[in-house]
């Protein structure tokens, strides 16, 4: 508690002695920290909406003298200071960032508040904005944009949940083709191997049969042999020749086996004098022979 005396003498914390008739108590400032409500009051945002708007103002007094007699009514004072800038502020914002930056405007409300009241002796600790009420129409079209906001995220997580499904499902079906094609790749070089291997081992038995059966016409009765292989196939042949078609073309000697038999192995016999024959290999002289031939020649 500070007491100043009308004389002018002030500013003195504690014990004070007053001089009869001269001095009287004047002012009484208290040195704690005073809480002070703000009043309602309407202000106008930067997208000119009309916003009923009320506070809470905390100060201290550290100069009792300035605030004795630096102004009238110190607290009344730092009200009307209060508001004005208040409004100052809120015509600064829109209603989006009023509501978003609440502590930014608090605190520059406090600013301009020390800036006017240390000619007073005052200083502003704090500004807390208690409620901000908007028109009805305003807050239902608010409202209505916060479902929108809602709304439109919930569309974009949902088309963001589809495309990373759809990614998911053509990654899938992208390795699973890689891996298929791989597989037929494999199946087919296995397949040609295969095959490959099946000719050649198909060519290695018929060279053989054709050594054997070349070896076995040149033995006695060969021609027999012959004979009764081709006569075998001509039957065989003959009885397969409905099994594809209800339709046949038949020579006239049909039933003349004999006669079937003579004519492929006149064409064989033909074939075979035409072919070259390969030319006996002469036979070399011994070494015994080699080392004579020198000693008859000296003879002769």
């Amino acid at each position: 508690m500070c007491v100043t005396s009308a004389a002018g003498r002030g500013g003195l914390e504690g014990l004070n002695f007053l001089i009869p008739l001269l001095d009287r108590i004047r002012y009484v400032q208290s040195l704690k920290e005073i809480v002070i409500d703000v009043p309602e009051q309407s202000a106008v945002s930067l997208d000119n909406v009309t916003l009923q708007i009320d506070g809470v103002l905390y100060l201290r007094i550290l100069d009792p003298f300035k605030a004795s007699y630096g102004v009238e009514e110190p607290e009344y004072a730092v009200t009307q200071l209060a508001q004005t800038t208040m409004r100052s502020e809120l015509g600064k914002l829109t209603l989006d960032k009023v509501f978003r930056e609440r502590e930014s405007l608090n605190s520059n409300i406090v600013h301009s508040i020390n800036q006017a009241s240390d000619e007073w002796g005052i200083r502003c600790l704090r500004y807390e904005i208690k409620d901000i009420h908007v028109p009805p129409r305003v807050k239902e079209s608010m409202q209505m944009q916060v479902e929108a906001e809602r709304k439109k995220r919930a569309t974009v997580l949902e088309s963001e949940g589809t495309r990373e499904a759809a990614i998911n499902v053509a990654e899938g079906r992208k390795q699973a083709q890689i891996l298929a094609s791989e597989g037929q790749k494999a199946e087919q070089i296995n397949k040609a191997a295969g095959e490959a291997q099946a000719v050649l081992v198909k060519a290695e038995a018929k060279a053989k049969a054709i050594t054997l059966l070349s070896d076995a016409l040149t033995q006695q009765n060969g021609n027999a042999a012959a004979s009764l292989t081709v006569a075998e196939q001509y039957v065989s042949a003959f009885s397969n020749l409905a099994k594809e078609s209800n339709t046949i073309l038949l020579p006239s000697n049909t039933g003349d086996i004999s006669g079937m038999v003579s004519q492929a192995m006149t064409i064989y016999s033909t074939l075979a004098k035409a072919s070259p024959k390969a030319p006996p290999e002469e036979p070399q002289p011994s070494s015994e022979e080699v080392r004579t031939e020198p000693e008859e020649q000296r003879n002769h």
